[in-house]
């Protein structure tokens, strides 16, 4: 987070929040916070390699990160005050990092900060509504610096957007035999596997003509 001009705010548990762009604005803030993202993983694949070789369990983390309009300044009272952020825009950060294991990825953001941070390549992974909010989001998971990706995993991503397009379209047909040639790359993916559940339940649930392709989510 330093090293990428960030501030942290707080721990929490075992959880590290932390913003960019405050107290030092810097124009390139969205693309900070996807790097220091992307940094925390491959460190973590590092310290992993680590735990193997003594034979600990690995170490899991999901990061969850949001761009847009927060109040950020001295929060409180002359009793006790902190310099934070607040907003919604804040608490959606918070519920992107929660819902990365409902994906079985590790980073998600919101498509401000997918739009915003434009070294990065993404891959849409789906509209969602969270706990708390009304309207529908576009989260995205980053695949990391345009120049650095392979062209495949580019090819990869372009062909799950088209699935995204055909299980929005309720082409369940289509849309599932593309999720098996999927699969056919990256068996026992976690993601794959969630959407053919997904497409069965739609089968025998249509969500209707005027579906918008949002799954909303009721717990945190």
């Amino acid at each position: 987070v330093h090293e990428s001009r960030g501030t942290i705010d707080k721990y929490i548990g075992d959880a590290v929040m932390a913003f960019w762009g405050a107290p030092v604005f810097h124009p390139e803030h969205a693309d900070q916070a996807v790097g220091a993202g992307m940094a925390m993983l491959k460190a973590l694949e590092e310290l992993n390699v680590d735990f193997q070789r003594k034979n600990w369990p690995e170490i899991k983390i999901g990061v969850g990160i949001n761009t847009g309009v927060m109040s950020v300044g001295n929060m409180g009272s002359r009793f006790r005050k902190a310099y934070t952020v607040l907003g919604d825009v804040v608490n959606l950060g918070s519920r992107l990092e929660g819902i990365t294991k409902m994906y079985g990825v590790s980073f998600l953001v919101s498509e401000t900060t997918a739009q915003s941070a434009g070294r990065y390549a993404y891959r849409e992974i789906d509209r969602v509504r969270v706990k708390g909010m009304d309207r529908g989001v576009t989260i995205f998971e980053p695949l990391g610096l345009k120049e650095e990706l392979p062209r495949e995993v580019l090819e990869k991503a372009g062909r799950f957007q088209h699935f995204l397009s055909l299980y929005r379209d309720q082409d369940w047909d289509e849309a599932e035999a593309m999720l098996h040639e999927l699969l056919g790359a990256e068996p026992g993916c976690f993601l794959y596997n969630l959407y053919l559940e997904r497409i069965a339940h739609f089968r025998d649930n249509p969500p209707g003509e005027d579906w918008d392709g949002v799954f909303t989510f009721m717990t945190k």
